[in-house]
């Protein structure tokens, strides 16, 4: 009998360095889609792991799933919609080869040069992983369609006499020292319903994407306006003053300082009808409507 609840979920504990972090910005929702984005590089500028408070004498550990991400003003300095789309980092390679073992020819897989792959480039580092294949005419991700990595270790090439010719010479040997990955995917196998068909692995030459599958991507909308809950209050809850001499009208902080200053003043026409009411807001501040001098007259 069970006596509680058991879950598979975890929160993702992801490096700053393996998250692709992409802006877009809009001024308003009125405007069409432009398929502009930038990424925002390296990513760990922008976004930082929380740190728990040690419990113990095992030292501080991460706050898992918690991240800080930062908006500098010299990026975010304008009024409108900014969509943030964080995803798993991607890497674009190029297919060495796809080859055999040469101790176990029967297990075929990919090579691929280790470089820009940093600490994932080493034994087992990839594992997990998922490939992602580029058409080679049109350069187009092929939708739809991945591989999952199973296992990545380093490799060297070597010659190998086959008495079959038609089989390739070159086969590969795991060597620590090597500055080449083999990669075997799933599935890799043919199914029993067609043993002769062979999983799709890759061609010499063929573009394709390695992204980690440490999270979910998340996308982010955040909307900056002139105004916030805070200066509405202002206007509405917060200190007020109108001038009777000259029709200046003073909206103060919660701390009193000036926040908003008007000219008011009637419009009116040749028979000194009043025609309009208005409400200009001034560019030059009256500093000696300061709401404390106010007070101590």
């Amino acid at each position: 009998m069970a006596t509680g609840n058991y879950g598979i979920k975890r929160p993702a504990d992801v490096l700053p360095e393996d998250i692709d972090i992409f802006l877009h910005y809009t001024p308003s929702r009125d405007t069409g889609f432009a398929d502009n984005f930038i990424k925002l590089s390296p990513s760990i500028d922008y976004i930082q792991q929380y740190t728990k408070p040690s419990e113990s004498s095992v030292g501080i550990g991460i706050l898992e799933g918690m991240y800080n991400l930062s908006l500098p003003p010299s990026i975010f300095n304008a009024k409108g919609i900014y969509t943030l789309v964080l995803k798993p980092r991607e890497v674009i390679k190029e297919v060495i080869d796809c080859g055999n073992l040469a101790a176990m020819p029967e297990v075929k897989g990919l090579v691929l040069d280790q470089t820009l792959l940093g600490g994932s480039g080493i034994n087992g580092g990839l594992t997990g992983y998922r490939i992602e294949y580029y058409e080679e005419a049109t350069n187009q991700k092929i939708p739809n369609f991945f591989r999952i990595i199973t296992s990545s270790n380093l490799c060297e090439p070597v010659n190998q006499q086959l008495s079959n010719t038609t089989q390739k010479a070159i086969r590969y040997n795991f060597n620590d020292s090597g500055s080449l990955l083999f990669l075997t995917l799933t599935p890799s196998s043919a199914p029993n319903v067609k043993p002769n068909a062979e999983p799709f692995l890759g061609r010499t030459g063929q573009k394709l994407s390695i992204t980690n599958t440490f999270f979910n991507p998340i996308s982010i909308e955040i909307e900056i306006t002139e105004h916030d809950f805070d200066t509405l209050g202002y206007g509405l809850f917060g200190n007020q003053t109108k001038s009777i001499q000259d029709g200046i009208y003073t909206i103060y902080d919660t701390d009193n300082n000036i926040y908003r200053q008007y000219n008011l003043y009637e419009i009116k026409d040749n028979f000194n009808d009043s025609l309009y009411e208005v409400r200009q807001q001034r560019t030059d501040i009256d500093f000696t409507k300061d709401f404390n001098n106010i007070n101590v007259l």
